[in-house]
């Protein structure tokens, strides 16, 4: 149900803030079309999702998503934190969003986990860095990584402000027990990230992160009016981060 201004500002203990869309610290924090109309995309079809922070309880709720990833797009488990590999992965709200000031979120949304992903940005300096082209944005806005074409030269990992690329140190395939023969493994020295399952909704099926959450993450066109992550983000308070970067992220986390 949506929140009335006078109860969302008591939740979030704000007090003199003009409208309900607002940037406090550097994060983009909001509810219904405040929020949309800050992000406004070019094209009929964008991708975005949305993360119901509020309903990941467990450590099985994380772990379900992250495990469906993974096995299905055969990422590598290093045990070495430096080396390792993640496509999605779960931080505290300290780490994930740095730029926020803590005054003005509640002590149950700093004390919450949140899942991390590529945040497939709607302007990503990633693609702008890549010398030959191997990582770029389709027409429906998911941020590609061309493991042929990439040559390992770390530009993308050092644009990337959210940590969501992985260079392969070690042979990937040397740290997986069990194979997807439907999904490629990679090499030694390319770097990967989540795709956005872009070879499923070619398909018209979900994220695997999406169908193992069981509702607990939204996906679909940014702009339709009509589709499930459009409501959610609209119905909800949500935030995203580093905003101010102006990346765009098209990921959203609802507190």
């Amino acid at each position: 149900m949506a929140l009335k201004r006078r109860d969302f500002l008591k939740f979030l203990g704000l007090t003199g803030v003009a409208g309900i869309g607002a940037t406090l610290g550097g994060v983009l924090i909001g509810k219904g079309e405040h929020i949309l109309k800050e992000v406004q995309t070019s094209g009929k079809v964008r991708w975005a999702m949305a993360i119901d922070t509020r309903v990941f309880k467990t450590e099985e709720d994380f772990q379900k998503v992250i495990q469906a990833c993974h096995r299905a797009h055969n990422v590598p488990s290093i045990p070495d934190p430096l080396r390792e590999v993640k496509w999605i992965w779960v931080d505290t709200f300290e780490r994930a969003f740095p730029t926020i000031e803590n005054q003005y979120i509640s002590d149950d949304i700093k004390k919450r986990k949140f899942l991390l992903l590529c945040n497939h940005c709607d302007n990503p300096p990633c693609v702008r860095v890549c010398p030959v082209k191997a990582t770029f944005k389709r027409h429906d806005g998911v941020v590609v990584q061309d493991l042929h074409r990439c040559i390992g030269c770390k530009f993308c990992m050092a644009a990337c402000p959210y940590g969501a690329r992985n260079y392969n140190f070690y042979p990937p395939r040397e740290f997986l027990k069990d194979i997807n023969p439907e999904y490629p493994t990679r090499t030694l020295g390319v770097v990967e990230k989540c795709t956005f399952c872009y070879e499923r909704i070619d398909e018209g099926k979900l994220p695997y992160c999406v169908e193992a959450s069981e509702g607990k993450i939204y996906f679909g066109n940014l702009n339709d009016p009509k589709s499930s992550v459009r409501e959610a983000i609209a119905k909800n308070i949500v935030i995203v981060r580093k905003p101010e970067l102006t990346t765009k992220p098209m990921v959203f986390y609802i507190i």
